[in-house]
This record gives C-alpha cells, structure tokens and sequence, in this order.
C-alpha cells in the first residue's frame, strides 16, 4: 500500500472515531448502511475485477496502446470517448479499469475522456431524461457533456 493510500485510510480511521465519540447510534447506523451499499454493488465490483482480468490477460499491451494510446491521436479519444458514453459503469468502480489502461499504455488524455464521459453521458439512462427534460434538452445535453468531456480530457492530458 502506498503513503497516499495509507493516509487516506488512517484519515478515515480517524474521522470513524471521532463520529463514534460524536453520535454512535448514527455512526452505526451509517456503517450499517454502508454495509449494505457495498454488498448492493458488489456484483458489479466483481464483473467489473473480471473484465480487468480477461483484459489483461487476453488484450496485449500493445493492442490497448495502438488504439487508446499517445500514438492514437485524436482518433483514440474518440473510441474511447464512444466507449465511455455507451457503458453503464458506476464512477467509482471505473477507476480500477482506468489505472488498469494507463497500465496497459493507455494515454492520460484517453483514461480522463473515459471516466468523464462515464460520469456525464448516460446513453442507458437517455430514455428516462427524454421523458423527463425533452428530447431536444436531453440529447443538447448529452451532446454538449461528450464535447465538454473531450475537452477535459484534452486539458488534463496536457496538464499531467
């Protein structure tokens, strides 16, 4: 475990004393409904661990880098882009995948382009935003959020 993990890990130690000193009914209560978040999620936390797996174990290290790598342009952003748009993965359990692709050689700009458009586009939720917001809105703001996401990855690849 790194000094980062370390640190997070002792901070969130401290901050569950402090809430324990602070109200144990609701902390517990929290831990129980945390428990249960997390048995809720883990089936997709699983599948999730065994994609990485199979696309480790089956997708060479040079295929992920000729088609999402530095030297896949802008074309690369784009798949990948596409990808992060129609996949249905909750943000938190995208990072795994994400540090498995920069692992992979992925590029920086095309892992932020991914988890962006994971969490600003919702092809599987579409239908529910046209009921609710319109067509014309929902498909504006998809539309606008996979521009915006491109973007940012864009930035964040020139930052780091």
């Amino acid at each position: 475990m790194n000094v980062t993990a370390l640190f997070i890990n002792a901070l969130a130690g401290v901050c569950l004393v402090f809430a324990l000193i602070k109200d144990r009914t609701k902390t517990k209560q929290a831990l129980k409904m945390a428990v249960i978040s997390f048995f809720r999620i883990f089936p997709t936390l699983l599948a999730i661990i065994i994609i990485i797996g199979l696309l480790s174990g089956f997708v060479p290290e040079s295929q992920i880098s000729k088609i999402v790598g530095e030297n896949a342009g802008f074309r690369g952003v784009l798949t990948i882009a596409f990808l992060g748009a129609i996949l249905h993965i909750p943000s938190l359990i995208s990072f795994p995948l994400a540090a498995s692709l920069l692992e992979k050689g992925a590029s920086i700009t095309s892992v932020a382009v991914f988890i962006t458009t994971l969490t600003m586009i919702g092809m599987v939720t579409l239908p529910l935003e046209i009921r609710i917001l319109g067509k014309k809105l929902a498909l504006l703001r998809n539309g606008l959020s996979f521009i915006i996401a491109i973007i940012i990855g864009l930035i964040m690849g020139a930052i780091l």
